[in-house]
């Protein structure tokens, strides 16, 4: 399905071009969201790479990956191309400071679900939470992270370290509450 229909949008097809986008709209969005600190900012990031998916489409190779993750990585490259524009991405340094501010939910009987997750990963400052979603997220190595941030190995590992003790104590402190 996906394939005929990038045919179609290779061929300028308005259907096709519809299909494509609101089959993978939900998935490209959430990208976008993890890295972005909020909706507004999730909302550019997502416009760029939507541009980019479709003017680079034919660059698409079918035999090297599969279209999701492909469009997925335009749209981790959009979002840090856009933290590059905006200079959030120049200075990852490791004395960011951060005070956890607990999430608090309505209802949290319901345990923690996406949004919650988005929420926190949202809060963390923006190296930690860049190198968390490249990382756990989108599967890449620390050489590469340090690489494409332009950092080194060791900050990476460092800021996926802290990036997750924050993670944690805003889990416990939500299933904490929870449970009292």
């Amino acid at each position: 399905m996906a394939n005929d229909l990038i045919e179609g949008c290779l061929r300028q097809d308005p259907k096709s071009q519809r299909g494509l986008y609101e089959k993978y709209r939900q998935s490209w969005f959430m990208t976008c969201l993890r890295y972005a600190r909020n909706r507004m900012e999730a909302d550019d990031i997502f416009q760029d790479g939507l541009m980019n998916v479709f003017k680079n489409l034919k660059q698409f190779d079918a035999k090297k990956a599969a279209f999701s993750t492909w469009s997925h990585r335009v749209m981790v490259n959009a979002a840090l191309q856009y933290l590059r524009k905006w200079n959030q991405i120049d200075n990852l340094s490791l004395s960011e400071s951060y005070v956890a501010e607990p999430i608090v939910e309505e209802d949290i009987n319901d345990k923690m679900n996406a949004q919650e997750l988005i929420k926190m990963i949202q809060k963390l400052p923006v190296g930690y939470r860049i190198v968390f979603n490249m990382y756990v997220l989108e599967g890449y190595k620390h050489k590469e992270i340090a690489d494409i941030l332009g950092i080194t190995v060791s900050t990476s590992k460092t800021q996926l370290f802290k990036a997750k003790k924050i993670l944690q104590k805003e889990v416990e402190f939500l299933f904490q509450n929870d449970y009292e």
